[in-house]
């Protein structure tokens, strides 16, 4: 079983960046192939990147190519969401998600196929 706790979200104006992490607890965190999803106010959650287990692999959701940028140091037990050039409608709160696999070079976009969730983080891009 893996804790995620995310972390770097907060108030930024339009065409900055942020820098989101999640540090997850535990000894195996390079089974666990990683995603990052988002939930603006009145929406659906939806898919943001995803991540393999060996980092190898990763997915983006089309409106968020070319700005943001996933990662994971899987010495640092960490996964990454690089996002430059904001807009507001990347308003929402993110989350971080894990599902344990060993196929390290699948990424997985569905949320209904992870199994541990962080609490999420608030990220707010004014225009």
């Amino acid at each position: 079983q893996v804790q995620l706790v995310e972390s770097g979200g907060g108030l930024v104006q339009a065409g900055g960046s942020l820098r989101l992490s999640c540090a997850a607890s535990g000894r195996t965190f390079n089974i666990y192939a990683m995603g990052w999803f988002r939930q603006a106010p009145g929406k659906e959650r939806e898919f943001v990147a995803a991540i393999s287990t060996s980092g190898g692999s990763t997915s983006y959701k089309d409106s968020v190519k070319g700005r943001f940028t996933i990662s994971r140091d899987n010495a640092k037990n960490s996964v990454y969401l690089q996002m430059n050039s904001l807009k507001p409608e990347d308003t929402a709160v993110y989350y971080c998600a894990g599902v344990r696999t060993y196929a390290s070079y699948t990424n997985y976009r569905n949320q209904f196929q992870y199994d541990y969730w962080g609490q999420g983080t608030q990220v707010t891009v004014s225009s």
